[in-house]
């Protein structure tokens, strides 16, 4: 019988232990934190949208540092919120995309990152990627 619940949870696993080989920290967003859109929109704006474009679609590939985040790539079952917390806290290799690697970016808070993810998913939501 297949179980997929198993998978997530093996894949889930998986995931950690590259985290834990890496001896990164998971950021984690104060308990009983509600994420809020609205306050990531503008810190979006402040700390992202530099690379990732205003509307999150970025820009020509000439001009553009980062890569759109309206992408199915970063639909939440391929990269999830803890995904947003590592980038921002240890930056990312390049691997989806020619723009190179991403730096991690300093002060921002997992609270902060939390309230960012929660406006990228939201606008995710509006052009279909759930």
């Amino acid at each position: 019988m297949f179980k997929p619940y198993l998978i997530l949870a093996a894949l889930l696993s998986l995931g950690s232990a590259a985290v834990q080989a890496q001896g990164w920290e998971i950021p984690k967003p104060t308990p009983g934190l509600m994420p809020n859109a609205a306050q990531g929109k503008a810190l979006f704006a402040r700390n992202c949208a530099s690379c990732h474009g205003a509307d999150l679609q970025g820009v020509d590939q000439g001009e553009k540092k980062g890569p759109p985040l309206l992408h199915k790539i970063y639909e939440p079952a391929h990269h999830g919120d803890v995904a947003f917390q590592l980038a921002v806290r240890h930056g990312v290799r390049a691997h989806h995309w020619p723009y190179g690697n991403m730096a991690p970016v300093p002060g921002l808070s997992p609270d902060e990152v939390a309230h960012i993810t929660a406006y990228v998913r939201a606008e995710q939501r509006k052009v279909g990627i759930q």
